[in-house]
């Protein structure tokens, strides 16, 4: 089997170690990641003018790694136009995050925006997640049970076009994990997300501003104000029983299903019925 691997959280991220050791098990692994910290970039690309620096990191009989210094889903689109020009990977794994991609996170995510391209280019994509952005995180659970959820899936893939997966994982020990479940995405929203410039807040989890290429010395223009964005996760009081995030916080892992098309046919319907095909 050959498998991409990619992430947002950049190449040197122990999330992506570990991944890329688990996934050699199963055959040879490319590893195309971000050079530094591409969080929330979702299926931002590097488009235009940037200059895109590419490095061989390492290589080995069973895996290659590298860097470009661009978005995870240009990390996907670069490794596809040259080094899979012939032969596409089996499979794309994006992870492992540094924190929870479960319920509205999933909307902005690099590390799912890294496997909806895949998606879109028609090859499997998973993205897996573990909920806490502890650098030196405990990631027991995902060495365990991981394995078997990628065979699972990739041993009874959907015949449909656009299908990827999204994997969370609780931060518990490996023993402590109550089981699997597959899952919906969860309702909820982000509030009180903009706070002053204070870049010390994430410096304790290893997330400095020189690790996403930004000076921590702002130069700022008369009347401004520096601000940076952070959050509350605001729960809806009407989430199922099988919402991501609450089975991840109950202890579950979670696998929820995502498509890269994001029609909302019975709104399609509803709005035929309303009279929009019209003919002039």
């Amino acid at each position: 089997m050959e498998i991409l691997v990619t992430n947002d959280d950049g190449y040197t991220a122990k999330g992506i170690r570990v991944l890329t050791e688990i996934m050699s098990g199963f055959g040879h692994v490319t590893v195309i990641a971000p050079k530094r910290h591409q969080s929330g970039m979702s299926m931002a690309i590097s488009i235009g003018m940037k200059p895109i620096a590419y490095k061989k990191v390492s290589h080995s009989d069973n895996v290659d790694i590298a860097y470009i210094d661009a978005t995870p889903t240009s990390c996907v689109k670069f490794a596809f136009n040259t080094i899979y020009l012939n032969e596409k990977p089996d499979v794309v794994v994006s992870g492992i995050n540094h924190g929870s991609n479960a319920s509205s996170a999933s909307c902005y995510s690099g590390t799912l925006g890294a496997v909806e391209e895949a998606a879109l280019l028609g090859i499997p994509g998973i993205g897996v997640s573990l909920d806490t952005v502890n650098p030196d995180a405990d990631f027991s659970a995902v060495r365990k049970y991981f394995p078997d959820i990628f065979r699972k899936l990739t041993e009874s893939l959907p015949q449909k076009y656009g299908v990827y997966y999204n994997v969370n994982f609780p931060a518990i020990p490996a023993e402590e994990i109550r089981g699997i479940r597959a899952a919906r995405q969860g309702k909820g929203t982000w509030i009180k997300e903009f706070v002053p410039w204070e870049p010390e807040k994430y410096c304790r989890f290893g997330m400095t501003p020189e690790s996403f290429g930004v000076s921590r010395d702002i130069r700022k223009e008369d009347g401004e104000e520096i601000f940076m964005m952070t959050g509350q996760f605001s729960d809806s009081p009407d989430n199922p029983e099988n919402a991501d995030h609450r089975l991840v916080k109950s202890g579950y892992i979670s696998i929820s299903a995502h498509n890269i098309d994001t029609t909302d046919y019975e709104e399609v319907s509803r709005l035929e019925k309303l009279g929009f095909n019209i003919n002039y």
